[in-house]
């Protein structure tokens, strides 16, 4: 295996040692030689995130687990069977022409294996819009031992062999979702924890072919303002790029999915498109190594306009990377309601999916505006707690 040498930073620790409780110390930064692993899969993976990382397209994310998809048919009255989780997906991964706005798709792992009901496999639906199939390879939240009432990310066993097979089937990128919650501290124990399983499974991942998603997603909960989510979210970043060094991830073959920074949820004072923009991108701009190609958000709860919206203002101003959305219920929540589990409506459903994914690639080029949005457009499907 070839490598390359690189100045890295080493880390210390000033301000009162590793505390993140309120007050969160910082690291000084000493230049080291690394070694960085150049595998067989690295130009395929540079190539993979580069495309989907592409001008006015970003992902689609329908990788919710079975229960959770159930939880959406039956906010339709449908029973939460397979037959009905496939015939929704098929909705979604056969809409002509949504390859022009969406790069890539994130599935779960029943979907990844799925067809149509004429016999296309779900992976060459996506190939033929020029679609990157992409994959869920966490197994869900679990509490954590010792933490502030906080959780952790589980799927360690057996992933590298599940990711070889999820290549073998075609998907090309992965995704590993885990959380850190404010009103809960967060405890210094959850923020590495975070970091940590979120650096191995990237490293994991790379080494089967996958581009790796990365995603600590800090939840809307609490009541607390803008700044103190800003002082959060650098904490976690910082520990996170800190781990993936250290596990010897390349930045230039990751994706990353962070929560905009904005107050939480129950905080009295909104904040407007500009301020989210504001506070987010220098976030970003203190965090977030050039090399990373691609910044896909998630909504994490906000209305289908209002992740728009943020999502248009952040790239209002140049920026050193490719500013887009991997979004879920802001993409689908109008079209699961138009669809209504009807097949007469699969075509009017398409339409809303694509005027949906045209909307958000219309704020990844910046031109996005608001007027002509309707009502269902514009809730808010925030939930406390939201787990999948």
């Amino acid at each position: 295996m070839a490598s390359v040498k690189l100045n890295a930073p080493s880390s210390h620790w000033i301000g009162g040692g590793r505390s993140l409780n309120r007050r969160f110390a910082f690291r000084t930064e000493i230049p080291r030689a690394v070694t960085i692993r150049a595998g067989s899969y690295t130009e395929e993976l540079l190539q993979t995130a580069k495309s989907i990382a592409s001008p006015g397209r970003g992902i689609l994310a329908i990788d919710e687990s079975n229960a959770t998809c159930g939880k959406r048919l039956a906010s339709i009255g449908l029973d939460n069977t397979e037959a009905n989780r496939q015939a929704y997906r098929q909705l979604l991964l056969t809409t002509s022409g949504l390859g022009e706005y969406i790069s890539g798709a994130i599935l779960f792992e029943e979907t990844l294996y799925q067809s149509t009901i004429d016999g296309t496999k779900f992976v060459d639906c996506l190939r033929g819009e020029n679609i990157v199939p992409g994959i869920k390879v966490d197994k869900g939240l679990v509490p954590l031992p010792g933490s502030n009432n906080e959780s952790w990310c589980q799927g360690f066993d057996g992933l590298a062999s599940r990711c070889a097979e999820y290549y073998k089937q075609g998907a090309r990128f992965a995704k590993w979702r885990t959380v850190v919650s404010i009103p809960c501290g967060p405890s210094a124990l959850a923020v590495k924890e975070a970091a940590w399983g979120l650096a191995r499974y990237a490293a994991i991942a790379q080494d089967n072919g996958l581009v790796p998603i990365v995603e600590p997603e800090i939840l809307l909960d609490g009541d607390h303002a803008i700044e103190r989510t800003l002082e959060v979210a650098e904490n976690v970043w910082a520990e996170v790029f800190f781990y993936l060094a250290q596990n010897n991830v390349v930045f230039e073959g990751i994706l990353l999915k962070p929560s905009m920074v904005t107050p939480g949820a129950e905080h009295k004072e909104k904040a407007s498109p500009e301020t989210i923009a504001k506070y987010t991108l220098t976030m970003l701009k203190r965090r977030v190594p050039p090399a990373v190609p691609g910044i896909m958000f998630l909504s994490g709860g906000q209305s289908e306009v209002e992740a728009t919206l943020n999502l248009n203002a952040m790239n209002q101003s140049p920026n050193p990377w490719h500013v887009s959305f991997s979004y879920a219920r802001a993409l689908q929540n109008t079209v699961l309601k138009t669809w209504k589990g009807q097949p007469e409506n699969v075509e009017t459903a398409q339409k809303a999916l694509l005027i949906r994914a045209k909307a958000n690639s219309m704020a990844q080029l910046g031109r996005y505006s608001a007027e002509g949005e309707n009502d269902e457009a514009k809730k808010g499907m925030f939930q406390k707690g939201y787990t999948y």
